[in-house]
């Protein structure tokens, strides 16, 4: 079967979603499809750029290619989602999300521009029309579900998948360090951990890896400036694959505490490392898998409520190789497998 895997991409960026891409691209491929990854640059802003965007991805013509049909056509992003095939499926990452559940927060940008309300409802009118074209609708996660229920009334089925080079991960020994991996952003909120160093009364360390925007870098280091917490934190930047596993492999704990995750790798990279998992109330998709006091916690977004968990498991380090077990167990539990993954996205109706 020839695949078109379709996917928007920010230039000069490659996260979660483009690691999902290729690895989708893969797995197909090794199963004997011929697969490809279709793409186009996306920016969200001015509003002029956006709808742009949408229009573009509604006037591709994915059905063939040089004369050859293109059999299968799988949507993962917005708004490429909107592309004609009569033969097409999704599996959802997210949608605009300024427009969905970040619409009024601090993290939103959209509610901030001229006619941001008239968008924002345009957004959802074309979600709630066009991904119904779709023969079968699949999300990330129960989070991605979820939203998709509550915002646009549509229907969909999670598809769990295991993150990329899942078998390499290792549990090794129990550190004196969090480690905290993943882009450096607001979003993502690293600054609660940083904030945390400054209130524990244990060695415990932090270590954080990752690029990411400038201005928010800039915002830890005057967090680490401002606190004298230059022995305590440390930022890695990017790390090789094999670095970030040994880092994995020999933390105490690792730190995710995101807002409104879509899905999130490094819970899944944790635990399959069998390490316990720091989270928060609001995180979204790691909240599908870290229970509270089994295999990590999940807390209030305050500094101080980290701090007390990070003094805990420093103190208690067979509880935290514990709890980071009991992660490991779940993970292997639920038998995440691309077998079964790559089965219904192709399969027919």
């Amino acid at each position: 079967m020839r695949i078109a895997i379709a996917t928007v991409q920010v230039p000069f960026e490659f996260g979660g979603a483009e690691f999902l891409a290729v690895n989708l691209k893969k797995q197909l491929t090794d199963r004997g499809h011929e697969a490809e990854i279709v793409t186009i640059p996306f920016k969200w802003y001015p509003s002029e750029s956006l709808i742009n965007s949408i229009r573009i991805a509604r006037l591709l013509d994915l059905s063939e290619m040089k004369g050859k049909p293109i059999d299968l056509l799988i949507g993962l992003k917005f708004p490429i989602y909107y592309a004609k095939h009569e033969n097409k499926v999704l599996w959802l990452l997210h949608q605009h999300r300024e427009a969905y559940e970040l619409w009024g927060t601090e993290y939103d940008g959209l509610n901030k521009i001229p006619g941001g309300n008239k968008l924002r409802k345009l957004i959802m009118s074309y979600d709630t029309q066009y991904i119904t074209e779709c023969k079968k609708v699949y999300t990330i996660s129960a989070t991605v579900s979820e939203r998709l229920k509550r915002y646009n009334g549509i229907d969909s089925t999670p598809l769990y998948h295991p993150p990329f080079g899942a078998e390499k991960f290792r549990s090794e020994d129990v550190g004196d360090y969090v480690f905290c991996p993943g882009r450096l952003e607001e979003l993502k909120r690293q600054h609660i951990l940083v904030e945390a160093l400054r209130h524990t009364k244990t060695p415990v360390k932090v270590l954080l890896a990752g690029k990411g925007k400038q201005h928010y870098r800039d915002r830890l280091r005057s967090l680490i400036e401002t606190y004298s917490l230059h022995e305590k934190v440390h930022l890695l930047g990017w790390i090789p694959e094999e670095q970030k596993i040994h880092y994995y492999a020999n933390a105490l704990a690792v730190y995710y505490g995101p807002y409104q995750e879509d899905y999130g790798y490094v819970t899944m990279e944790a635990f399959l490392s069998g390490k316990p998992v720091l989270t928060h109330v609001d995180s979204g998709g790691p909240l599908e898998f870290v229970t509270d006091n089994d295999n990590g916690f999940v807390l209030e977004a305050d500094p101080i409520a980290v701090a007390e968990k990070l003094d805990f498991l420093y103190k208690n380090k067979e509880i935290a190789k514990n709890m980071g077990m009991n992660g490991m167990s779940l993970i292997k539990g639920l038998n995440m497998n691309w077998e079964f993954v790559i089965e219904k996205l192709t399969k027919s109706n």
